[in-house]
């Protein structure tokens, strides 16, 4: 396993769940949410949420954090390449929480919009953009992941 020798910038949250609620706060309070938590129900009788309003589940808040660090690296890939991305270029992940016998998993879709560009060149970009990205290298052998890219 590989240590850090610099500390670039270190995230902090508190987490708590109530009853029913829980919220995720930052130390610096850019980050105060509420967040929705699934209540009984199984992939057969259908997903239930507590929250009264919409509130992120940590799948969603996984995909925000994780493609936010992927975009940043692709930024970081195209530039050593010379390659200038386009202005609409884009980026979902989508995280699923699933279940096989009794055991539950995570799995993500990368879709990576890069209108304009020669497709070998983003799909190159995107590759190289996973193998450098910390949350994927996190990630990387833990679950499955699938990557497809766009340029129309």
């Amino acid at each position: 396993m590989s240590k850090i020798e610099k500390v670039l910038f270190t995230g902090k949250t508190h987490t708590t769940v109530a009853h029913r609620e829980g919220a995720a706060r930052s130390d610096h309070g850019r980050l105060d949410i509420k967040l929705s938590a699934l209540r009984g129900g199984s992939a057969d009788s259908g997903i239930q949420f507590d929250a009264t309003q919409p509130h992120p589940t940590a799948e969603q808040l996984f995909a925000g954090a994780w493609s936010a660090c992927y975009i940043a690296a692709i930024g970081l890939v195209a530039q050593q390449r010379k390659v200038e991305l386009p202005k609409d270029l884009a980026v979902e992940i989508e995280v699923d929480l699933g279940m096989t016998g009794n055991a539950y998993f995570i799995q993500a879709r990368f879709n990576v919009t890069a209108p304009g560009l020669p497709y070998e060149v983003a799909e190159a970009i995107a590759k190289e953009a996973h193998e450098i990205c910390p949350y994927s290298k996190a990630t990387h052998g833990n679950i499955d992941v699938a990557l497809n890219v766009v340029v129309d």
